[in-house]
C-alpha cells in the first residue's frame, strides 16, 4: 500500500475514478476538498475541530455540522457547557466532566484485566489517553495559565507535536507506568483544575497568557481553559468509542 506523508504535496490533486477503498487519512489537511459522485459507503470521519470557526461540511448540499454537534451534546451530557464563559459556568462544566470520567473509570474497572492497555486501530490505549490528558493539563494549566517553568509530569503521553514544540523530551519517561500510577497522577491533575476553578474570577479569566505552542500568539486564561475542556471531551469520546469496540468483539 502506498503511503503519502507531510513531504508529499498533493494540494489540488485530482482523483478521477480512483479506487481509494480502505484508504486511511491521519492528520491530513482535507480543507476545501470537493467530492462529486463518490461512493461513501462505510466511510468514517473524525474531525475534532470541525465546529471551530466558520466551517461547514456539506453532504448532498446539507451542512451536517450542527446535526453532529447536537448529537454529540445529546450523547455526552455536559459537553455543551465546554465553552462556558463565566466562573460559575466553568465550575459546573468541570463538575460534569468529573462525573462523566468517573462513570467511565467504573466501566473500565469492570472490564477484563488488561483492557486499559488495549489499542484499537493503532490509537492510544485507555491508559495512554489518561496520560495524554495529564500532559494537556500540564501544558494549558501549568505552563500557560500558572506559568510554571517546568510543569510536566514524566508520565505525560507525548505525540509528534510535543517534540515539534521544542520541549525537552528527556523529561518524559520511556518506561510504561502502572495503571495505578496513571490513575494517581491523573486524579491529581483533575484536582488541580478543580482547585483553580474554585477561586477563579472574571478578571482572572480575562488575563493574557502565552500560547504554549505558539508563544507569540496571546491567549486569555479563559481560552486556555476552553482548550482543556475541549481536550477532555474529545479524548473521552475517543476512549468510549474504543471501549465500545473492545466490548463488541475481537476485530481491533
Amino acid at each position: 500500500m502506498a503511503t503519502f506523508t507531510r513531504s508529499d504535496d498533493l494540494q489540488g490533486a485530482e482523483f478521477v475514478d480512483a479506487d481509494l477503498r480502505r484508504a486511511r487519512f491521519v492528520g491530513a489537511d482535507l480543507s476545501g476538498v470537493v467530492m462529486r459522485g463518490v461512493d461513501m459507503q462505510g466511510t468514517e470521519i473524525d474531525a475534532p475541530w470541525l465546529s471551530e470557526g466558520e466551517n461547514f461540511l456539506r453532504v448532498n448540499g446539507v451542512d451536517v455540522i450542527p446535526f453532529v454537534e447536537a448529537e454529540l451534546d445529546r450523547r455526552f451530557p455536559g459537553r455543551a457547557d465546554r465553552r462556558a464563559a463565566d466562573p460559575d459556568g466553568l465550575r459546573a462544566a468541570w463538575a460534569a466532566l468529573e462525573r462523566t470520567w468517573a462513570a467511565t473509570l467504573e466501566r473500565v474497572a469492570a472490564m477484563p484485566a488488561g483492557t486499559v492497555d488495549v489499542s484499537v486501530g493503532g490509537e492510544w490505549s485507555f491508559a495512554q489517553t489518561l496520560r495524554h490528558l495529564v500532559l494537556a493539563t500540564d501544558m494549558w494549566l501549568g505552563k500557560a495559565i500558572l506559568e510554571i517553568e517546568q510543569p510536566f509530569h514524566p508520565i505525560g503521553q507525548t505525540d509528534t507535536g510535543t517534540e515539534d514544540d521544542g520541549l525537552d523530551m528527556s523529561i518524559f519517561t520511556t518506561a510504561t507506568p502502572s495503571y495505578a500510577e496513571v490513575l494517581e497522577v491523573r486524579a491529581g491533575r483533575v484536582a488541580m483544575v478543580r482547585d483553580f476553578l474554585a477561586g477563579v474570577t472574571p478578571d482572572m479569566l480575562a488575563a493574557t497568557r502565552r500560547n504554549p505552542h505558539a508563544p507569540d500568539h496571546p491567549q486569555t486564561v479563559l481560552s486556555c481553559l476552553h482548550v482543556i475542556l475541549e481536550e477532555e471531551w474529545e479524548h473521552h469520546r475517543y476512549a468510549v468509542r474504543d471501549l465500545d469496540a473492545i466490548e463488541s468483539g475481537p476485530a481491533l
